[in-house]
């Protein structure tokens, strides 16, 4: 089944593909030749990612899915929130998002934070929307390679590891967005042996 999924982020892309396994095939934006800066104005993770992937079916004419992701820090009245990407301006420079954010929590003693993720998935007509999340704390430097955004600075409960440090398979089965995408994928199979 062909999928489009509403990002032309490689790293998200190629993290989803591996959760969906051989089932799906997950075609980007780029794919179905949509090169337009999609809006996101809302304050919410579920409206943003609607918002999405009701843009893509409107303009392009595709069932599709879309996510939104923010990581949410108790210290800062739960931001950076919607705004995670574009925390440190438009350009949405992870490195200065991840400089902010650590700044920020100087001299901070509650580091507690969590990501959460909203796909929305429009099909056939109908609009569904999962969630998941993982609590953590924000370190205060970054630890690891791997990964992307705010990675390595975010150590996952009961782990001694940032999510930069994990191997993808390892991060994708307790992550946010892997949360998130388990419920969709629980969602498609379900369908799909009807």
């Amino acid at each position: 089944m062909k999928l489009v999924f509403a990002t032309n982020n490689k790293h998200k892309l190629e993290e989803i593909s591996r959760m969906l396994g051989d089932r799906f095939e997950i075609v980007s934006l780029e794919e179905i030749g949509c090169h337009d800066d999609i809006p996101e104005d809302y304050e919410t993770l579920q409206e943003n990612a609607l918002e999405k992937a009701r843009y893509v079916k409107e303009h392009y004419g595709y069932d599709c899915f879309a996510d939104d992701t923010g990581l949410e820090i108790a210290a800062l009245g739960n931001r950076p929130g919607v705004y995670s990407a574009r925390y440190a301006g438009p350009e949405k420079d992870t490195q200065a998002n991840m400089r902010k954010v650590l700044q920020e929590m100087e001299g901070q003693t509650d580091r507690r934070a969590r990501f959460r993720t909203v796909i929305a998935l429009l099909l056939e007509g109908r609009e569904y929307c999962f969630e998941g999340e993982v609590r953590g704390e924000i370190l205060t430097a970054r630890q690891g390679e791997t990964g992307f955004g705010y990675d390595p600075i975010f150590r996952p409960e009961g782990y001694a590891e940032s999510f930069a440090e994990m191997p993808m398979d390892e991060k994708n089965k307790i992550s946010h967005r892997g949360r998130a995408v388990s419920k969709l994928v629980d969602f498609l199979a379900d369908k799909w042996k009807r």
